[in-house]
């Protein structure tokens, strides 16, 4: 049995293994860790929010759509 994930706490390497997971496609811990650095989401553990990460995301994608 694999140990539970917390989403607001999460290493490079598990985000990227559930944005892999989920999407289907590879994702490596370098790309969500490149990703976190420009957003600066990265807590002084080096973990990275699920929650913060997604709107990061969001955000990045609606710029020019309004």
């Amino acid at each position: 049995m694999e140990k539970p994930m917390k989403i607001t706490a999460l290493t490079p390497e598990e985000l990227a293994l559930l944005l892999s997971r989920a999407s289907r496609k590879a994702i490596s811990g370098q790309d969500v860790l490149a990703i976190a650095r420009t957003a600066g989401i990265i807590s002084a553990a080096g973990t990275i929010n699920l929650i913060e990460y997604t709107a990061f995301l969001a955000r990045e994608v609606s710029v020019g759509e309004n």
